[in-house]
């Protein structure tokens, strides 16, 4: 057999001299069930995961929150702990009873089983007073914004709007409960604060977050009126004579304090020298 006899091996597919392989993949395609339904299947693969990390993942605590996150989303979860009258830490329990929480899932109790596991919340566009801490002493009413918060909070479930990550670590947002026996409409926990004086509107000239124009003037709004009628701390007295005297804000409070501590450090180091 000579050289010109040998049969040829089959050209690669996709050569220009077998159009073959081409036309047995038009031909597959070209029969609308033979992709219709992989198709389906991938897109429905994609779309349930990208549901899953967008709404029922569940977020073990504030660094874990993607930035596209704030101002876009609001995290659903349960209190475990107030800190003090203007924050509380929650666990995230995305999907709620929907999702099993309540009933097939657990939130944790314990402190162990909690630690590191849950989110501190800054109530947005809200001061609260200070309480007792490194030594300084409690501001009125601090005590009585605590307990409030607490028995309106603890182990509830609520909604947190997400505005921004504080100085801090933690999470500012406006915080909404539903409270029995009406469950509707939700109460905005940040203003249940204001209209009862247990707390004034944030002062601070920067970083400031209420959740938009509308939500400033409507906290202004219920601090005015707290403060016309002498609600908590705006209803403070003096021993004589009872007159009303002007209250100390948190953020005034703070700044005392800070300058009272400077002042002391300055002292002690001009003692020693």
């Amino acid at each position: 057999m000579t050289g010109h006899d040998r049969p040829r091996a089959p050209p690669p597919p996709g050569t220009k001299n077998d159009d073959s392989w081409v036309d047995s993949v038009r031909e597959h395609l070209s029969v609308p069930h033979n992709w219709i339904a992989p198709a389906a299947a991938a897109a429905l693969t994609l779309g349930a995961l990208t549901f899953y990390q967008s709404y029922l993942r569940r977020i073990p605590g504030t660094n874990h929150i993607a930035p596209s996150f704030f101002r876009r989303r609001s995290l659903f979860g349960k209190v475990t702990s107030v800190g003090d009258g203007d924050g509380f830490h929650m666990f995230h329990t995305p999907g709620g009873r929907l999702a099993g929480w309540g009933w097939l899932r657990r939130v944790p109790k314990d402190r162990k089983q909690l630690k590191g596991r849950t989110i501190s919340i800054r109530i947005a566009g809200v001061d609260a007073p200070e309480g007792a801490h490194f030594g300084r002493p409690a501001q009125p009413f601090a005590a009585e914004a605590l307990a409030y918060l607490e028995s309106y909070l603890l182990h509830k479930r609520v909604r947190a709007y997400i505005y921004k990550r504080d100085q801090y670590e933690r999470v500012v947002a406006t915080a909404y409960v539903r409270k029995p026996p009406f469950f509707f409409p939700r109460k905005d926990v940040g203003m249940e604060m204001l209209k009862r004086g247990l707390a004034v509107t944030y002062e601070g000239k920067t970083g400031a977050e209420f959740g938009g124009a509308k939500m400033e003037a409507r906290y202004r709004d219920a601090e005015a009126v707290a403060k016309k009628k002498g609600r908590g701390l705006w209803g403070v007295a003096t021993a004589a004579g009872g007159k009303k005297q002007e209250i100390e804000s948190p953020m005034e409070y703070k700044k005392r304090m800070k300058g009272l501590e400077g002042g002391q450090v300055m002292g002690e180091r001009g003692g020693k020298v």
